[in-house]
Order: structure tokens, then C-alpha cells, then sequence
């Protein structure tokens, strides 16, 4: 029954935010403020503050730790092949949404926002992990399995840009990278404009570079990596309040997330000047 109630709520919530068709979508003047305690959902403009729903909406640890069937999942969209380079990749409606909207604006001027990767199962991230943990790939040239023995510090070197099992932001289905998983692409040349207009126009949409640099934890700076905070940040909080480190566990390393402060240090290691500017409606 609640999760009947549930996709009552979400499709609410899509019809009052818009589709990438709709004529009535926001105008990228407004700004969408989501409240975290009750995913309270405004559309503010010069004039006006309208509250469309005050809802609250409890996610289940499957959905918060990437062990759902996007497919077979009623919230989330298949990305189509215009917005992206690879095949039946998913994304949350509302997010997909928004990200249509922003995906016409930097068309209009000049720029294509491929995704090249979005929702990511428990089970994808496990094969990512497993094969740097087990050296099968390496990383900065390092076969981690032969040359770090010491596992906290083999799952360091992982984490400075690949989540642990359960731990990932693309779990959610909220957050998209684009483009390049170089951030020396976004340093010159055309990657320097795409990343010069998300700077200045992705939070008209809701979406914030969440990996920035400067931070003192967690993952290395991501200027590919955006994420639909509206969605993501009722989504970070609910982990917050249900997962624990006990929750990892059967992968290779998964002893070291307590040790590591995979919550504090990694989930909750973002650039939280995102969630004060969705809070108060600024953009940029």
C-alpha cells in the first residue's frame, strides 16, 4: 500500500515540476527549494511562492544503497539516445526531467550534455570496486592487490574516485557525469565552456557540482559529476537517518567502511554550500 501511495506521490510531483516536452515546465527563472525534513516543494519566482506538495517520502535501504531494477521501477526513466552515448542507462523521472530542460537551454547555446553515465546499481559498483581491490584494474598505475597491503589504505586509494558498494550518489538515481571523467577536459577548449555554463546555469535546474575542490574528506574533485539536488538531498538524509556502516558488507574490502568513516567522511563529504543555496533559492 505504501509504495502505491508512494508512486501516487511522485507522479504528483512530476506533473507540478514538468516534463522535458511540456510547455508549462518551469521557467529557468524560478527555483526549485526543497525543504529536508518534509520534501516540501516550492516553485519561486519575482512574484510569487507557491507550494505545490508537502509530502514525506520514506526510502527503503534498497533504494538508498542501489539495489533496485531501474527497468522495472515506475520512478525512473531510460535516458534517450539524444542525451546520451551509451544505451539503457536510467535516471529518476523528476531528475531526467530537469535535466531535459537544462540539456535544450546549453543546446540553444552552443553545447551538447552528454551523459555518460547515471543510475548505477549495488551490483555495478561492486564489479568497479572489486576489480581495483583485486588489481585487475589498476589505479595511478598501481596493481593495489600486489602493492597495498595494508586494506585501509587500499580502500583509500580506491575512494579518491570510485564509491564503495552502497555508497555511490548514482545509486539514487539523481545524479548524472557528463561529458568526460577527466578533469583536465574541463580545464581548456570546448570542455572549459561546458563546464563555464554549468557553473553559471545548472543550479537554474537543480543540479550542483556536489565534488568540487577544497574539501577536506572525501572523494577528489569531480567537475563531470552533477547531481539533481530536489531529489538528492531528501535521498542524503534519509540515508543518513537508516544506514549504518553494518549495512556493507558481502564485497571484498567491505570490513574497512567503519575504519574509512565511509558515511561521514565519503557520503556526507560533499560541498555543503549546495544545500544552503537550494535551501534559499540562489542559483548561483
Amino acid at each position: 500500500m505504501f509504495d502505491i501511495l508512494k508512486k501516487i506521490i511522485l507522479m504528483i510531483a512530476i506533473l507540478t515540476l514538468g516534463a522535458c516536452s511540456n510547455s508549462n515546465a518551469i521557467d529557468i527563472k524560478e527555483t526549485l527549494i526543497i525543504d529536508s525534513s518534509n520534501f516540501i516543494v516550492e516553485k519561486k519566482n519575482e512574484d510569487t511562492v507557491t507550494v505545490n506538495a508537502s509530502i514525506i517520502i520514506n526510502y527503503t535501504k534498497d533504494e538508498l544503497m542501489g539495489r533496485v531494477v531501474p527497468k522495472n521501477d515506475t520512478n525512473f526513466s531510460i535516458i534517450e539516445k539524444e542525451h546520451t552515448s551509451k544505451s539503457k542507462i536510467y535516471l529518476r523521472k523528476e531528475a531526467y526531467s530537469a535535466f531535459c530542460r537544462m540539456y535544450d537551454a546549453a543546446n540553444k547555446d552552443g553545447f551538447k550534455l552528454n551523459i555518460i553515465s547515471a543510475f548505477r546499481s549495488n551490483y555495478h559498483q561492486q564489479l568497479i570496486w572489486e576489480s581495483k581491490w583485486i588489481g585487475k584494474r589498476k589505479v595511478n598505475g598501481q596493481n593495489l592487490s600486489l602493492q597495498v597491503k595494508d586494506e585501509v589504505e587500499r580502500a583509500k586509494i580506491i575512494l579518491q574516485y570510485s564509491s564503495m558498494p552502497g555508497s555511490s550518489r548514482h545509486h539514487w538515481g539523481t545524479d548524472v557525469d557528463i561529458y568526460s571523467l577527466e578533469n583536465s577536459t574541463f580545464e581548456s577548449g570546448y570542455g572549459l565552456k561546458i563546464y563555464s555554463w554549468l557553473q553559471k546555469h545548472a543550479a537554474e535546474y537543480g543540479f550542483y557540482q556536489v565534488y568540487t575542490a577544497g574539501r577536506s574528506v572525501g572523494y577528489n574533485e569531480e567537475k563531470w559529476h552533477w547531481s539533481y539536488l530536489p531529489i538528492a538531498k531528501p535521498m542524503l538524509d534519509a540515508y543518513k537517518n537508516n544506514i549504518s556502516t553494518d549495512d556493507f558488507k558481502g564485497f571484498k574490502g567491505s570490513n574497512t567502511a567503519k575504519e574509512i568513516g565511509i558515511i561521514d567522511n565519503y557520503v556526507l563529504g560533499i560541498n555543503m554550500e549546495c544545500l544552503n543555496k537550494l535551501e534559499l533559492g540562489i542559483d548561483n
